[in-house]
């Protein structure tokens, strides 16, 4: 099976892992299926350094990007997607199943970047990475054992996204807008919140999180995000005078 060029678009970006075993395996499965882009968010150094030695995959472990956030990992990223499992978390996305949530990073592939983001082995993602995320994906598993191993659950995952890769679309013609550009409008819209004085600003530990996952929701395209950015720069700057 030769790898596609749209497969260059997605990075596998595991967040707080600590088990070299766990990141062998997962970067064994990315070889296996043709993903060679591979980031790490705060990884336990000693686990990450053991891993490299794992089998077929040295190569890519080595040129593997370390980050020290989600938001640095995601920046250059259109799409973000995160792993859960399915328990009694109170969940702020849209959760997909495996199979439609792999059509619908194929689509984007072809024309866009994503990140698919899986959680440390014993907590998974927090509520803070998750707010990063446009949409969650889960496999599906039975209730009473719903974790799965993390390099199974990077297995399952790819093989469901080379499954069937001819489905992918063809390029669209508008570019969807990065996670730097979101993650700059969110700051500006907060910018905007704080010189209004609006009430609940301060009063949630989780409002900023519950206004990066709003404008998510919005899906805009490269040039809608300028344009809309530019909007809130005036709103701010205008505010601001006024003081």
């Amino acid at each position: 099976m030769a790898a596609l060029p749209e497969f260059d678009r997605l990075r596998v970006v595991l967040v707080d892992t600590r088990n070299p075993l766990n990141i062998g395996a997962a970067a064994r499965a990315m070889s296996n299926f043709g993903f060679r882009r591979l980031r790490v968010v705060n990884p336990y150094e000693v686990a990450f350094q053991s891993a490299r030695s794992a089998v077929g995959a040295a190569d890519l472990l080595a040129s593997a990007e370390k980050f020290g956030s989600v938001t640095e990992a995601v920046a250059d990223c259109s799409l973000v997607v995160g792993t859960v499992s399915v328990g009694p978390r109170d969940l702020q996305h849209t959760l997909q199943r495996l199979e439609a949530g792999a059509r619908l990073i194929r689509d984007h592939i072809a024309s866009g970047s994503c990140a698919l983001l899986f959680g440390s082995e014993k907590f998974g993602l927090s509520n803070r990475d998750l707010s990063h995320c446009h949409w969650l994906m889960h496999i599906p598993t039975r209730e009473a054992h719903a974790s799965m191993n993390l390099g199974q659950a990077v297995a399952i995952c790819l093989y469901e996204l080379i499954r069937d890769a001819a489905a992918a679309v063809k390029r669209q013609a508008k570019s969807p807008a990065s996670s730097a550009e979101m993650e700059r409008i969110t700051d500006t819209l907060l910018a905007a919140l704080r010189a209004s004085d609006y009430p609940k600003l301060n009063s949630s530990v989780s409002f900023h999180s519950a206004v990066r996952r709003m404008i998510r929701r919005f899906h805009m395209h490269t040039g809608d995000a300028e344009f809309f950015l530019g909007m809130l720069r005036q709103i701010v700057w205008k505010l601001e005078k006024k003081k």
